[in-house]
């Protein structure tokens, strides 16, 4: 089996539309940390994805999600059917993977069966996506406050990442 060349892929994929510069990811040398309050098992965890996660409408499998701009977070209630939701994503590297498995980039099963399993306390009411985009500036300025915000909104303890 081949390994996937994520960092490389996107590089290359950036310079090929035109970029002049390859894509740089954002560093720190201090990585904000906070160390939990309380063991995992008595928080309630939240999940952003940046997978453009939608809902389809029954009648014409349209989107019923509003459509955002660039940098705002947007939620769904975690009890939406799995087999409702798709992804509109279209930059990933479809000869690598594909997004029909919503579970393998947005784990709403996994974190539901961790909560019912007493691994985690529960989940917040909505999970949520951030509209991304490639701006550093945009996901420091815009994204990251309204992600905090949801977070405070639902008490979440902790917050899952997972980038598409």
């Amino acid at each position: 089996m081949e390994h996937v060349l994520y960092m490389q892929r996107i590089r290359d994929y950036y310079l090929s539309q035109g970029y002049e510069k390859p894509y740089v990811w954002a560093h720190y040398e201090d990585v904000p940390f906070t160390p939990l309050k309380k063991p995992l098992s008595e928080s309630t965890v939240t999940l952003f994805s940046t997978s453009d996660v939608s809902v389809r409408r029954e009648d014409d499998d349209a989107l019923s999600a509003a459509e955002t701009t660039v940098g705002e977070v947007y939620s769904l209630p975690w009890d939406t059917p799995l087999e409702s939701l798709y992804s509109r994503q279209e930059s990933f590297d479809r000869y690598a993977t594909s997004l029909d498995d919503i579970d393998s980039y947005l784990p709403l099963t996994r974190m539901r069966e961790f909560a019912e399993a007493g691994r985690i306390g529960a989940v917040t009411r909505n999970f949520h996506n951030i509209n991304r985009g490639y701006s550093q500036k945009l996901m420091i300025e815009t994204s990251a406050p309204a992600a905090l915000a949801k977070c405070r909104e639902e008490g979440a303890d902790v917050a899952v990442l997972t980038p598409v």
